[in-house]
């Protein structure tokens, strides 16, 4: 966040498309009349067939209280949510992001910008991220023969050697569940590439931290069409009917992990 205000600015959600065709192919705009960020009002300037969704804000939206920061990161996702379904898929701007002027001087950003904007916008056309966080149910109890022997010296060593074989049989089921949650996190990504643009690592399990909580075993984001749910959803059924593993499966969310980040005039 940058620390200092000044005269005027415009908050910054997303650009979007706005030559009319609509998300998806449908023709025409729907509504849009957001609530933004502390009960602002977002709106659209454009400059041919390519727009911003503002705020008018002079300073950056900063606090120490972690709870007002989660309502206006939700805030942020609800107004490019609702841009997402009036205008098709957005490229979202990093929270806190704000251009030093007017309305005229972001309509003069996107003027400057617009070649490659609208480049960006024409490549994510149709396509929205979703989030698949796989997570261990249950303990993890593998069969493995080093630990078996370990377990066997521990119940049978004095109090000394017993911590030492302690600490190998520890150090050894961590080995072991990086190499299940190495190859669990291979097979999902071989499923899901083929029916997906791109496939993204992940340490979150969704976008606003909140995750399911657990043994997490493997994390993705996808960049897909809205087309494709029900295959991408139909194979993490198959990955679902292993008892060990438990899917969450998260989206359409716009394109964070792939679109490029985007910077206006802080």
């Amino acid at each position: 966040m940058t620390d200092v205000g000044f005269e005027e600015g415009r908050y910054l959600y997303c650009v979007v498309d706005t030559t009319g065709e609509g998300p998806e192919g449908e023709a025409g705009r729907r509504e849009f009349t957001p609530e933004g960020i502390e009960g602002g009002e977002p709106y659209v300037v454009e400059s041919d067939g390519v727009g911003a969704v503002i705020q008018p804000r002079g300073e950056p939206f900063d606090s120490d209280d972690l709870r007002r920061v989660k309502r206006w990161l939700i805030a942020h996702q609800r107004v490019v949510d609702e841009a997402g379904q009036a205008f098709g898929t957005p490229l979202p701007f990093r929270f806190d992001t704000i251009h030093r002027g007017d309305d005229d001087a972001v309509r003069e950003w996107l003027t400057a910008e617009h070649a490659t904007l609208r480049e960006h916008l024409d490549e994510f056309a149709g396509k929205w991220e979703y989030r698949v966080t796989l997570t261990a149910a249950g303990e993890f109890e593998p069969d493995d023969e080093d630990l078996a022997d370990l377990r066997a010296r521990i119940d049978e060593a004095g109090e000394g050697e017993g911590f030492l074989l302690e600490k190998q049989y520890e150090r050894r089921l961590r080995e072991l569940e990086h190499e299940r949650d190495r190859d669990v996190a291979a097979d999902l990504r071989d499923r899901l590439e083929p029916l997906v643009t791109a496939v993204e690592s992940v340490e979150g399990s969704d976008l606003l931290g909140e995750g399911s909580g657990g043994d997490r075993v493997a994390g993705l984001a996808l960049l897909a069409d809205r087309e494709r749910e029900g295959d991408v959803g139909a194979e993490l059924d198959e990955v679902a009917a292993d008892p060990a593993i438990e899917v969450e499966y998260t989206g359409p969310w716009p394109p964070y992990s792939f679109a490029p980040e985007l910077g206006g005039e802080e």
